[in-house]
Order: C-alpha cells, then sequence, then structure tokens
C-alpha cells in the first residue's frame, strides 16, 4: 500500500437506485438525448464524440453503490429491497409549509401548489420526477460528466432517498461514502469517449485526452444552453432497483438501446 493512501477502493459490482427510463418517460427522454447528441456530436458544434452520450436506457437516480464479488450479499440486498414499502416511506414525508398554507394542508395557495408539484410530490397520486437543466461535476473547462438534476424546490425527494439508502447503509450493504447524496441523471460522460480525442485538434471544443488519459471538454457553452432543459416532466417513479454495474445493449419497442440489468425490484 502506497504510505499515506488508505485501503483501495473495493471492486463495485450493483448500485440502489431509481430506473428513470420507463414507458412513461421513454419517449419524452428519447427526444431530449436524440437532439442533444444532434447538436453535440455535430463537427460543426461541439464535436464531441457519439460514444459520450448516455443512451435513454441507462438514465437513473444512484442512491447507492455495491460491491458483490462474489454475489456474497447480494439475496440478502435484494430482500431487504423486496421488504421496503416504498409509498409508506413517500407517505411519511412532510413537505415544509409553504407561506400561506393552513397546517395539514398540501399546497392550498397558488404558489403552494406549484412548488410542491414542482418538487416532486402532484397530488396524492405518489413520487413523480422531472429532470431539467446540465450541470457539470467538474469543473466547466475540464468537465468529464455532465448531468441533469431532478426539480426538488421542497426537498421530499432528497428525503425519499436518503431514507431509502439509510435502510441499505444500517444493514451494512453499501459502500462507505461520507458524502452528500447527489441525486443526478448522467446525460455525458467522456469516459465512454476514452481514445476519440478526436477534438483535440479544434480548439476549445471536442473531447481532449486530460490527466492519466481520462478526456474532458470545456463544457461552459453547453452548460449555458441547456441551463433550463426539460428532459422529461412530471414522469411518475414506477420502482427502486438493485442494478448490476455493466450496461448491455438491448431492444425496446424495437429500438436499439443499452440498459442495466436489473437484478431485484421493488414496485412504488
Amino acid at each position: 500500500m502506497t504510505p499515506g493512501r488508505g485501503p483501495p477502493r473495493p471492486a463495485l459490482t450493483h448500485f440502489l437506485c431509481i430506473p428513470l427510463a420507463t414507458p412513461a418517460s421513454r419517449p419524452q427522454l428519447l427526444a431530449s438525448l436524440q437532439a442533444f447528441h444532434a447538436d453535440v456530436t455535430s463537427p460543426h458544434g461541439m464535436n464531441v464524440p457519439e460514444a459520450a452520450v448516455r443512451p435513454v436506457g441507462t438514465l437513473h437516480l444512484t442512491l447507492g453503490v455495491m460491491s458483490f464479488p462474489k454475489d456474497e450479499g447480494l439475496e440478502r440486498a435484494i430482500a431487504l429491497l423486496e421488504g421496503l414499502k416504498p409509498r409508506q416511506i413517500w407517505a411519511d414525508i412532510k413537505p415544509p409549509r409553504m407561506p400561506g398554507q393552513a397546517a395539514g394542508g398540501n399546497g392550498t395557495t397558488e404558489k403552494g401548489k406549484e412548488v410542491a408539484g414542482a418538487g416532486g410530490r402532484s397530488g396524492g397520486d405518489g413520487l413523480r420526477v422531472t429532470l431539467r437543466g446540465l450541470r457539470s461535476m467538474q469543473p466547466a473547462s475540464r468537465a468529464s460528466v455532465l448531468y441533469a438534476p431532478p426539480v426538488d424546490e421542497l426537498g421530499t425527494l432528497q428525503q425519499f432517498c436518503e431514507k431509502l439508502k439509510t435502510a441499505f447503509e444500517d444493514a451494512e450493504l453499501l459502500v462507505k461514502d461520507d458524502r452528500p447524496l447527489l441525486l443526478h441523471a448522467t446525460i455525458l460522460n467522456t469516459i465512454y469517449a476514452k481514445g476519440a480525442s478526436r477534438g483535440s485538434r479544434g480548439g476549445r471544443h471536442g473531447v481532449k485526452a486530460g490527466r492519466e488519459s481520462k478526456p474532458t471538454l470545456d463544457a461552459q457553452e453547453l452548460l449555458d444552453r441547456y441551463e433550463d432543459e426539460v428532459w422529461m416532466e412530471d414522469v411518475p417513479v414506477e420502482r427502486i432497483a438493485i442494478c448490476k454495474m455493466g450496461a448491455s445493449k438491448t431492444v425496446t419497442d424495437g429500438v436499439e438501446d443499452v440498459a442495466y440489468e436489473e437484478i431485484g425490484a421493488v414496485a412504488f
């Protein structure tokens, strides 16, 4: 072990997530990502390699990652997942009271109703998600991962996801991570374009090889252009799932796609 460094990070094999590619969301996501793909991969635009744009089927909100190299612990994780009651967990989350809202009310003012719907809670019919905007995991000038955040003004979606994560943390089924949970749907990841630094001759546009050959791009123009982009809107959450690392090719409704294999799931 190198002096001053901690133990090596365990091999990641699975992850807990909310899948976002569903029959209800797919038409919206497909249209949004196709337009984005055409824009950023154009030689006259950002000149980003096509492989960097994530397929519709891969979109999800990660709640935690797991390490089961020999599948040891996987059955226990699936059993815990299938024993959860997501709708009850969601029902127990109380959004903050809006100005002018009566105690125990659910958005009695026009402003309260608008914000409640935008924050993931739409009336009494369950959890809905809207993806809006584009952000970078890294400084914009050397970005490698761009993601769409879910709209969550009230913080209720964050609370729901943290409760799910805590259940698996308490059972010691997640790889320890002290960072705050960042809900995000990855739209672009240059790691999938590794070796395709076709923009290295094109000035600030395109993907360039970075340190340790990790491709990066100057994404400020993209972040500005897609600041208010709505990738999908008011889509009901269908399930919480445990997926296997490593997406593979698949076909959905006769259309080629890429998706993660779901090892276990519980319906919302």
